[in-house]
């Protein structure tokens, strides 16, 4: 083989007339008799390839052979095209490698799936031949995106001050969060190794030995239901950092985002990303990781409705619940009646029993509930909910949380379904001030926001036993265009502290020292002030990317249900396998 002279694609204008030689796969050939004309495909790009049947008189029956996919090496002469046959849609288009010598290095069988982007094939075809799919431009621009974020992210914590340490992937299996995929071992039966969730204690552990500054590029694995943006095991980039504020913290990793999306999107930042309260983000969009690209923000109109003559609305007021609505504006022509009803389909799931709405015409009020009100309720919509013709009101009754949740998912449904939002806008927004604890009524105790080893803010440090529901965390999400881009904490580092919150939590002293006494431990040999912050590396690029899910930036990733089509994981394993484990497998 003659040494590559350079990627395909890169072949450029100061080129001309030079000789050069181009390996890659066969995109697509042309037979015009005495001319063959090759799509030649790299990583970089394409470059069209002459083959002259007066040049190569001795080489055309192995030319002839050539099919697509074939791996080949032309060397020739690079020469500007015939005007006519110029194509723009490539960087290359201006430009023909007029072949002197070829060789076919690999050969081909018909593939699978396409190797192009506008490709029909099912998920489940391209992860079974992902080596195949993977080849396409896409996949190469989405995988290179992510290298870049990568080095973005690594050069900005290097230069940061920051060490890189690895923390171990076989570990113990500790409650308060997923469930743990749990690794058996031969040499002590019935004892597993837990997969990390996180590198949380051990991050905590490395500022008990003065690192100061760790980061992680790290796997993680969660044994949860799945959904477009999560993925069994995923990637995560991990900080920790002593003796740094809440807020140093956020202008730390906000200034890391910064830089990637300066580096690699080329856009600027300039202005601080905003804040907004976990109470506040609830109240006004009616999740916790708002996508503040739109309005069509929730208004309350609780007290109005305990006075108003439907029944449903005022029975909810009388029961302890709430009322509230989002105001699509100017887009009340979209919705008939059956088109409007059929939005109770989206809330559903969160728990409402229905969906109401009105619609403000030339004519008034108008919908299935419009015969309840008069002029006087007009002009509370009107105060309350900015109504004016054109206008949709939709309104969920319901316990508060309940009816935060379903408008929360309604507001981003009606933002995705008219494009109420830029798609090529990047919106990040710190959500602070979370509660540290939540009452589970299932398991009749609480549970940490975050994790158990938030702390929380200084002035509900003493009041924490007597009213534990109201006390605020040291916690902060950043979010981006509606989803959770990552999370941190400023830590416990009091023993004291942390025995207390396990007590919360409903550990006994002997299971808090049994599950966590490792940190507990550490806690008595001056413990630093310390927190972190961890960002979801696949959900960042899915967002940068565009893609519709983490799938589309992942090498190899699994199904939407866990599956590895390619490898074929999970699979049975040999009997002896599990014998050597001492497990027995349950049969169904």
């Amino acid at each position: 083989m003659t040494q590559r002279t350079t990627y395909v694609g890169l072949v450029n204008e100061s080129m001309i007339g030079q000789t050069l030689t181009l390996k890659g796969w066969v995109q697509k050939r042309r037979d015009l008799g005495k001319l063959i004309f090759v799509d030649l495909r790299d990583r970089e790009g394409i470059c069209q390839i002459v083959f002259d049947s007066e040049i190569l008189k001795d080489q055309m029956s192995d030319v002839d052979q050539i099919r697509t996919e074939y791996i080949i090496e032309v060397t020739g002469e690079l020469r500007y095209r015939s005007e006519d046959a110029v194509n723009l849609n490539h960087p290359t288009g201006k430009m023909e490698l007029v072949a002197k010598e070829f060789e076919i290095l690999t050969r081909s069988k018909v593939p699978a799936i396409y190797i192009e982007d506008d490709l029909d094939a099912s998920e489940e075809v391209r992860l079974k031949y992902r080596y195949l799919d993977l080849r396409r431009p896409k996949m190469f621009k989405n995988l290179k995106l992510r290298h870049q974020v990568v080095q973005s992210i690594r050069n900005f914590l290097n230069d940061a001050g920051f060490i890189d340490v690895e923390t171990p992937f076989l570990t113990k299996s500790t409650p308060e969060g997923a469930r743990d995929y749990l690794v058996p071992t031969r040499r002590e039966a019935g004892e597993f190794y837990a997969l990390p969730q996180s590198p949380q204690l051990f991050k905590q552990l490395l500022m008990a030995a003065g690192f100061d500054r760790y980061y992680q590029i790290v796997r993680c694995f969660r044994d949860e239901d799945l959904r477009g943006d999560r993925q069994p095991e995923f990637t995560q980039v991990d900080l920790e950092t002593s003796f740094l504020t809440q807020a140093e913290i956020q202008q730390l990793a906000e200034a890391m985002i910064k830089q990637v999306m300066r580096e690699v999107m080329n856009l600027e930042f300039d202005q601080p990303f905003p804040t907004i309260s976990y109470a506040e983000a609830m109240a006004r969009y009616g999740v916790d990781k708002p996508d503040i690209r739109f309005e069509l923000e929730l208004r309350d109109v609780t007290e109005w409705a305990e006075g108003c003559e439907f029944g449903v609305f005022k029975n909810t007021v009388t029961s302890g619940g709430v009322v509230q609505g989002i105001n699509l504006k100017g887009l009340a022509d979209e919705y008939s009646r059956k088109t409007a009803d059929a939005l109770a389909d989206v809330v559903k799931p969160y728990g409402a029993k229905g969906l109401a709405w009105v619609k403000l015409t030339d004519e008034g009020l108008n919908g299935p509930i419009a015969k309840f009100f008069d002029e006087k309720d007009l002009a509370v919509f009107q105060e309350k909910l900015a109504l004016e013709e054109g206008d949709i009101v939709f309104f969920v009754a319901d316990q508060l949380e309940v009816t935060q949740a379903a408008l929360g998912a309604l507001r981003n449904h009606l933002g995705k379904v008219h494009q109420l939002y830029d798609e090529d806008e990047f919106a990040f927004i710190w959500v602070v001030d979370w509660p540290l604890l939540e009452y589970d009524e299932e398991s009749e105790r609480y549970v940490a926001m975050h994790h158990p080893f938030t702390s929380p803010q200084n002035k509900d440090i003493e009041a924490l036993k007597a009213n534990p529901k109201e006390a605020l965390a040291n916690a902060y999400d950043i979010v981006l265009n509606g989803y959770e881009l990552g999370g941190g904490s400023v830590r416990i580092n009091d023993k004291a502290l942390q025995d207390e919150m396990f007590s919360l939590l409903g550990f006994t002293p002997e299971q808090a020292q049994s599950q966590f006494g490792f940190l507990l431990d550490a806690m008595e040999y001056g413990f630093p002030p310390h927190g972190g912050i961890a960002l979801g590396l696949d959900r960042f690029i899915m967002l940068l990317a565009k893609e519709p899910n983490i799938r589309e930036v992942i090498a190899f990733p699994k199904t939407g249900r866990g599956y590895d089509v390619m490898m074929e994981a999970p699979n049975h394993v040999a009997q002896d396998q599990l014998d050597e484990l001492h497990l027995t497998v349950k049969k169904d």
